[in-house]
């Protein structure tokens, strides 16, 4: 199988991991041979609740023996869409009321931007340097790392970047500025959280000039800060709201959430101002529905909290320099990016799955599904301290 998935499957690096699953259940991947790997990554913070969480499987499989795809996005009425947009407006504040479903995270940023190119008139897009928000052209002319999208310019023109966190570039947001789009933390870059009131001041800043606020959630929604949404830290709400990954309980999903009045804008002038086959799959939505229902209703969400200190007592050692993140969307640092890929491929090698981030080499994910238990997170920081001590015993 290894070497037909390296024939006739593209790839994404020259040296994947290669691990042949057979199944996936709770907190654990197994492989062919049966081995189990207890998973700190929850396949990149999209498995909220796991792997084959029951309600998510049954709500799937009930879906399926309805019906299937029917029709293109937004003609038909499919109930488990409906009922996923209602469920999100009823969990958002008021300025957040209809949700455009679509296909993955990077579409809803695509959707996103063309909205606020619509309801404005204008054309800049101000963005944040080592953000990532995915990696379509219109979401890679977004991204603030030029090493991963030279190769594919030209780009989106009349895009600027501001670094996070500096207030003085926020003079660059001006009555030309269309939106100013930001991951609430930043992920590729480390798990960077906003400081000092950062987001308000950016909110602030976009009231004044009439910009509208993007805020991707796509890593940080859906209860793994320890709020459903990270924004809701932070005192700032957006005009449009993104989301993605955890909000479909291991099926492929986005969506992009505004007002009723800025959403409708997609509708005329031009008709058909987004469009999409598959958005609002019943099937995907159903498992969505069953996913934010479930982290709504239970008490995932404030154990999430409880876990961060968790992971945070028990993952001390001189090589871990600093925790950076919030909930469980943590990134250990280490000193170096050698020590990182030797921890990470270690840890494979003992039964734990971890894994990269995008644009800095030293960090380490940590970002389990938000019912993994308080037993099963001191067994992986064992695991990750044992290795580290491998590491440094070989580095004296």
């Amino acid at each position: 199988m290894a070497i037909d998935f390296l024939k006739y499957q593209a790839q994404t690096s020259t040296h994947p991991l290669a691990m042949e699953v057979s199944r996936a259940e709770g907190s654990y991947i197994y492989d062919k041979e049966n081995n189990a790997y207890l998973d700190f990554v929850a396949g990149v913070s999209a498995c909220t609740l796991g792997h084959s969480h029951p309600k998510v499987v049954s709500a799937i499989k009930k879906q399926i023996d309805q019906y299937m795809h029917v029709m293109v996005y937004g003609e038909y009425i499919q109930e488990p869409a409906v009922e996923l947009a209602k469920l999100l407006a009823k969990s958002l504040p008021n300025s957040l009321e209809k949700t455009y479903l679509t296909n993955s995270g990077t579409e809803a940023v695509e959707g996103a931007l063309k909205l606020a190119k619509r309801a404005t008139g204008r054309s800049q897009i101000i963005s944040a340097k080592h953000a990532y928000h995915g990696n379509t052209m219109g979401s890679m002319s977004v991204m603030g790392f030029e090493e991963r999208k030279r190769a594919f310019r030209p780009l989106i023109p009349d895009v600027d970047f501001i670094e996070f966190n500096n207030e003085e570039d926020l003079i660059k947001i001006t009555k030309k500025t269309a939106c100013v789009i930001l991951e609430t933390i930043q992920g590729g870059a480390g798990f960077i959280e906003p400081k000092n009131d950062y987001l308000k001041k950016v909110r602030e800043r976009c009231n004044k000039t009439g910009t509208l606020l993007i805020l991707d959630e796509i890593q940080s929604g859906i209860g793994r800060t320890g709020k459903l949404f990270g924004f809701e830290h932070y005192n700032c709400v957006p005009d449009i709201l993104v989301t993605g990954k955890g909000l479909g309980g291991g099926m492929p999903i986005g969506a992009f959430t505004a007002s009723s009045k800025l959403m409708d804008l997609l509708q005329d002038n031009p008709k058909l101002g987004h469009i999409t086959t598959f958005g609002g799959h019943p099937v995907i939505a159903a498992a969505a529905l069953a996913t934010l229902k479930e982290v709504t209703k239970s008490n995932l969400i404030a154990q999430t909290l409880e876990k961060e200190q968790l992971i945070r007592k028990h993952l001390v050692h001189p090589l871990i320099l600093n925790i950076r993140g919030k909930g469980l969307m943590l990134a250990a640092i280490t000193p170096s990016a050698d020590i990182t890929n030797q921890l990470i491929l270690g840890c494979q090698d003992q039964g734990l799955i971890l894994f990269w981030l995008l644009f800095e080499p030293k960090a380490i994910r940590i970002t389990p599904p938000l019912t993994i238990s308080n037993e099963e997170i001191i067994k992986g920081c064992q695991i990750i301290l044992s290795v580290l001590d491998e590491i440094q015993i070989k580095n004296i």
